[in-house]
């Protein structure tokens, strides 16, 4: 008798577990239905490694180790709008060599989940190879792996193109990469003039850009250049980046002062196919609204709530496109009051027409004096209820669409 005894109950014990297990297995499969998936980008710009490195902070390294740390937060692929160069002159070998260590500190992503564009601190003089530092050690198409250790192959999402302009797509997302290049119009340009601050694209570039825009009208379309355009976020306006003194001349603000390196457009995309100002960007959103969704930009080094010159980090400009601001992280290269190491998260939604836009702080610098409340390391304000008119929720032209398994 107890020997049936046990038997009933080791069989009934054994039923109760397999039911168990086959609810768990419903709920987590209805919990998989019911929680769409999604895709993180990372956007991180203005590091300016070997100017904070002099300071004793790893300005690339920190925020890196943030990321994937305790506090962190999670990321698909990472985008990097340039200025890695702290340099004033031109880059050096010994600076890429650090950049190179300090993105190695990454554990559980690659070296290929990130994607760099070049900025005007990581230029080379008009008398070297064009971007021939850039190319080495920051290397977007693995062209020199022996020393930056970026291997094309290993990228999730391969890239098409070359280090000055080159795309990647993730589902239909379509992102367009775009370099800073050196002006050739503006001699002796990079080095002698400083950080010869204005944006530059090559006409090549801007045609690319355009083909692509044009070709692709089912794809959610994000832009990225060093640069945001005229009049678009924080300082973009003509002599925004600058201040005057109490004579009334000019001097540095948010950018260096250089009279003879069109200092009136230091915080904007200036030059397109060695025209000035020409509009050419802008022209063409114009002409074809809501076909670019996102515009990814950095270069101007600036608080979480500035709103200098009327513009907030986060505007709905040309065509209905959105300009995000997104610099920077140096703590030491950057005008007083302006050094607040921050990036920006990006969340898209498998099936929604909305990305989240959240702000990252990686240290606790911002709020200290001015009777301001502190903020620390984290997210920005912790809700992400943001001060900007579009708020942290943006409506894109499409639903999004994950790539397939």
């Amino acid at each position: 008798m107890k020997k049936a005894v046990t038997v009933f109950f080791f069989v009934a014990a054994s039923a109760a577990l397999l039911l168990a297990d086959q609810s768990s297995a419903q709920v987590a499969r209805a919990e998989s239905v019911a929680k769409p998936r999604t895709f993180r980008v990372w956007v991180f710009s203005d590091a300016h490694v070997g100017t904070d490195l002099g300071a004793g902070r790893q300005s690339l390294a920190i925020p890196l180790e943030q990321s994937e740390g305790p506090k962190g937060f999670e990321w698909d692929i990472a985008l990097d709008l340039g200025d890695l160069s702290g340099a004033g002159g031109t880059p050096k070998d010994a600076e890429g060599q650090e950049i190179v260590r300090q993105y190695g500190v990454l554990t559980k992503h690659r070296r290929e989940d990130i994607y760099d564009i070049s900025g005007n601190h990581d230029r080379s003089g008009l008398d070297e190879p064009q971007a021939w530092w850039f190319r080495k050690w920051v290397d977007p198409t693995g062209e020199h792996t022996e020393f930056s250790h970026v291997d094309a192959s290993k990228r999730r999402f391969p890239i098409e193109g070359t280090w000055e302009r080159y795309s990647l797509r993730v589902g239909n997302l379509l992102f367009l990469m775009m370099s800073d290049i050196n002006e050739p119009t503006q001699r002796p340009g990079r080095g002698p003039w400083g950080g010869n601050p204005g944006g530059v694209v090559s006409g090549e570039t801007f045609r690319w850009w355009k083909q692509m825009v044009e070709a692709n009208p089912n794809s959610i379309i994000i832009t990225a250049h060093h640069y945001v355009l005229k009049n678009t976020t924080v300082a973009s306006g003509e002599w925004e980046g600058l201040v005057r003194n109490d004579k009334g001349n000019w001097r540095g603000g948010y950018h260096g002062y250089f009279p003879q390196a069109n200092p009136e457009c230091t915080s904007f995309l200036c030059w397109v196919d060695s025209k000035k100002d020409s509009g050419a960007f802008e022209n063409a959103l114009e002409s074809m609204p809501g076909r670019v969704d996102l515009w990814l930009g950095a270069h101007t080094h600036t608080a979480p709530d500035d709103t200098y010159g009327g513009k907030s980090h986060i505007e709905r400009r040309y065509g209905g496109t959105v300009f995000v601001n997104v610099a920077a992280l140096t703590k030491y290269h950057t005008a007083p009051g302006t050094g607040v190491p921050r990036s920006w998260l990006l969340t898209y939604t498998e099936g929604s027409d909305i990305v989240n836009v959240r702000c990252y702080l990686h240290g606790d610098e911002y709020g200290r004096g001015g009777g301001k409340v502190e903020a620390p390391q984290g997210w920005y304000p912790p809700l992400g209820v943001r001060h900007e008119p579009l708020g942290p929720d943006i409506k894109l032209s499409k639903t999004f669409r994950m790539p397939a398994q």
